[in-house]
């Protein structure tokens, strides 16, 4: 089975993924890496197409699923 991922995940990126997995949100994931909840936006938007995601948990599910995070 092909992988699902052609674009590697930046550093912050995958940060962020993993924040998402642990189930933060927007504005709690801003504070936590010390950015605005815009940047934390644009970050997941990114996320959710590199990873041909539809929402947030479907991008943490392939997440897990590829071995991105853990």
């Amino acid at each position: 089975m092909e992988s699902r991922v052609r674009e590697r995940l930046t550093d912050i990126e995958s940060r962020i993924i993993e924040l998402v997995a642990q189930g933060l949100g927007n504005e709690e994931i801003a504070r936590e890496l010390y950015v605005s909840r815009h940047t934390v936006k644009a970050h997941l938007s990114v996320i959710l197409k590199k990873l041909r995601a539809s929402n947030r948990t479907h991008a943490t599910y392939i997440a897990l699923k590829e071995h991105l995070i853990r």
